[in-house]
């Protein structure tokens, strides 16, 4: 098992450290580009919904990203200690009704839950939560 790790202030600004340390971290894995393009959007959704609901863009904050990886599984746990989320009252869209009222936003969770195999939220005793995406590796990503 192998772990990588980046801490970055909660401003949007800093986002891109995240999406270069996870994208690189995911080509160096095996993923290929589509793969790798996947992973960096949906933690950078994770990420930017942090900010935003959990911190309420308080820019002192801290969000810690850790790339957790084996040999099929690449795991990235992102790390607050912002407002708690409870992913249950997220509901699937109606996409057809999304569309309809030109509503923006809202499809982060959806969009997660899309791009990767596996998304998981977990509060730990000491009220820090952490949000697990894992992707696994198939043949077809492998060189």
């Amino acid at each position: 098992m192998k772990t990588l790790q980046l801490k970055i202030k909660s401003k949007t600004d800093k986002l891109y450290f995240v999406r270069d340390f996870v994208s690189d971290a995911a080509r160096n894995f095996g993923f290929d580009e589509e793969a790798v393009s996947k992973i960096a959007l949906a933690v950078d959704e994770a990420c930017t919904n942090i900010i935003k609901h959990s911190y309420n863009y308080a820019p002192n904050k801290e969000l810690d990203v850790r790339i957790i990886t084996n040999e099929k599984v690449f795991e990235v746990v992102i790390t607050h200690q912002g407002k708690l989320f409870d992913p249950s009252a997220i509901h699937a869209p109606n996409m057809q009704e999304y569309l309809s009222s030109y509503r923006r936003g809202g499809l982060g969770m959806h969009l997660m839950k899309l791009l990767m195999d596996k998304v998981d939220y977990k509060i730990l005793p000491n009220q820090t939560c952490e949000v697990h995406l894992v992707k696994l590796i198939t043949k077809k990503n492998e060189n």
